[in-house]
């Protein structure tokens, strides 16, 4: 009944979408992958446009697409020039049937005139921010696109793809005069900022991502010294990605499988920078997150952010399919013998049996048969740890 570990960890891995990203040509380096920007201003025509801006509009007429009830006037871009009218040709369309929508990111495959023919497209629609005192902004906004890989990767970088593309809001109008020293640099680094981080701390650790793993699941805090800013980021927003916080929710009443915080919970863990490469201490890791390192680190060498990606996600998701078989189980255990059997042979051989418990022991605190059962199977991993450490 009970696989090992390792056969748990190929089927984790191996599915479609690995496959899908194993075939894309992402082995080469950042400064090699054609990755792309535009950003249009929009244009309700809806409502009387200022005569400045309507000037400003006429000037650059020729970079100008205009619809029934709007118009979409190119400010700034890395296409080349055929490919250019082409995606403001399907902007078009999808803003006509209403498929974009203020604030949230489309991402959809679109066929240019580029060396990949189709590319992955993501696509937001800003708005401009209504004012009283000058109404006829109202339904005007910017339409920021950033192209490159598939439709499939780019979506497993949605929530990094939104947030990066709201960080520009707050330096956009209609005539972007900062285009050259502000808006153009941060369009041009969204591929490096908003997808590259995994990559970045996976060639950062190497060996040691298992730590960094396992503390995402334990919430360990993770401590990084002598590095700069951008590295301290890219760690911290590696064991954000790497949670389980708000995937898996209970009612109010009771704490989320991925949200338990020991009392025992252990020193911080500490990355030190200054030393090349860094060292780690206070660590602490386990089986399943050790059983995941190669994966990782072979996916980092093909330089495939995208499997990095992929890969991180199946990790969270066998890691919340043991919690729901364990927690399955001590509901069955509160009533057999044999339920109680089985989970000590679960907890045995998942190689993850620290962090479940961890977990199942918060979220069961107010249940005292389930925390009978829980010390229990605390007591039996503890006699197996100290039967392999003798």
């Amino acid at each position: 009944m009970f696989t090992s570990q390792t056969s748990s960890f190929q089927e984790s891995i191996d599915v479609e979408e690995k496959e899908d990203f194993e075939n894309e040509e992402y082995n080469q380096k950042i400064q090699q992958i054609n990755c792309y920007y535009s950003i249009y201003f929009y244009q309700s025509t809806r409502s009387e446009a200022a005569g400045e801006s309507v000037a400003w509009s006429q000037r650059r007429s020729d970079s100008t697409t205009s619809q029934e009830d709007f118009s979409l006037t190119l400010l700034d871009t890395s296409l080349p020039s055929e490919a250019e009218p082409e995606l403001r040709s399907y902007i078009s369309r999808r803003l006509s049937k209403g498929a974009l929508l203020g604030g949230m990111g489309n991402i959809a495959t679109v066929e240019l005139s580029v060396p990949e023919q189709a590319v992955g497209c993501y696509c937001c629609l800003l708005e401009q921010e209504k004012s009283p005192e000058q109404p006829e902004s109202d339904g005007n906004g910017w339409v920021v696109c950033f192209l490159g890989g598939s439709e499939k990767g780019l979506n497993l970088f949605r929530l990094e793809l939104d947030k990066y593309v709201q960080g520009l809001q707050s330096s956009l109008s209609p005539e972007l005069p900062n285009l050259e020293s502000e808006v153009r640099p941060y369009l041009s680094r969204w591929y490096d900022e908003s997808v590259m981080h995994i990559h970045r701390v996976v060639q950062l650790v190497q060996g040691n991502i298992g730590f960094l793993l396992h503390a995402a699941l334990c919430h360990t805090h993770v401590e990084v010294i002598g590095a700069d800013e951008r590295t301290k980021n890219d760690v911290s927003r590696f064991i954000k990605a790497a949670s389980l916080q708000g995937l898996v929710q209970e009612d109010t009443t009771t704490a989320s499988l991925c949200k338990a915080i020991s009392e025992d919970s252990h020193s911080d863990l500490v990355i030190d920078c200054a030393n090349s490469p860094p060292t780690l201490s206070n660590t602490v890791s386990n089986h399943f997150c050790d059983e995941w390192i190669q994966a990782f680190i072979n996916a980092a060498e093909r330089f495939n952010p995208f499997l990095l990606r992929q890969i991180l996600e199946n990790f969270k998701l066998k890691a919340i399919q043991d919690m729901n078989n364990l927690k399955r189980f001590i509901r069955q255990a509160e009533m057999s013998h044999y339920a109680l059997f089985r989970c000590c042979q679960f907890l045995q051989s998942c190689g993850n049996g620290d962090v479940l418990l961890q977990n199942a022991r918060a979220e069961h605190s107010d249940l005292p048969e389930a925390c009978g059962i829980i010390q229990v199977l605390e007591e039996f991993l503890s006699e197996q740890a100290q039967g392999v450490a003798h």
